[in-house]
């Protein structure tokens, strides 16, 4: 399956937070063939065309689940979302980084 191409702009934010969360261990690599965010070898947060996804925990994904416009991560598009996966779009850029660190923060709890 194709991955959608990120638009500058999100290509942009993406290597942003790349950038900032490098001193705390984080590392960029694949997965599902989008750009993605590990840490200790987990998986944090991902680049998705032009949106973001984003593992969190309570109460950090109904808080993004509540932002308009994202959704459940569903890669496939065939109605199989990855549950702790929330999908956040470009439109809330403002609100990327906190997540990832809410995601971060998430993935070394659960090391």
């Amino acid at each position: 399956m194709d991955r959608p191409s990120p638009s500058v702009a999100a290509q942009h934010e993406y290597e942003r937070i790349c950038a900032a969360l490098d001193p705390a261990g984080v590392i960029g690599g694949k997965m599902m063939g989008m750009p993605t965010l590990y840490v200790g070898g987990k998986a944090l947060a991902g680049l998705f065309g032009d949106a973001m996804v984003f593992k969190l925990a309570v109460p950090d994904h109904s808080a993004a689940l509540a932002l308009p416009g994202a959704v459940l991560f569903d890669p496939s598009g065939m109605g199989r979302p990855m549950k702790a996966w929330v999908q956040v779009p470009l439109e809330h850029a403002t609100e990327w980084a906190r997540l990832a660190d809410r995601a971060l923060e998430t993935a070394l709890a659960h090391a």
